[in-house]
């Protein structure tokens, strides 16, 4: 059976990697009218996107990257950002 959730019962979940990593947690839904079309992500302080990030605040999640939710929100690894070393310019 396919269970529905309200956007408003995911603010403040906790959102994993498929691999288990805790990757934050979600401050808001970025939607169109109809659908959900992505998932602002928090860095936390024991997160590995904190650790990635450092200063930033957080990410916006694709919700094609979005796995599973439930008690938590299960992403996929392709979400995490790469770490190159270098100092890119911001859009």
């Amino acid at each position: 059976m396919l269970r529905t959730k309200r956007v408003r019962e995911t603010y403040d979940m906790r959102v994993f990697t498929d691999t288990g990593d805790y990757f934050g947690d979600v401050e808001e839904a970025l939607m169109t009218q109809t659908k959900v079309i992505g998932w602002r992500v928090k860095a936390t302080r024991n997160s590995v996107l904190s650790k990635l990030l450092g200063s930033a605040k957080g990410v916006v999640v694709p919700h094609q990257l979005v796995k599973s939710v439930g008690d938590v929100m299960i992403i996929s690894k392709a979400a995490m950002p790469s770490y190159t070393g270098e100092e890119t310019a911001s859009v």
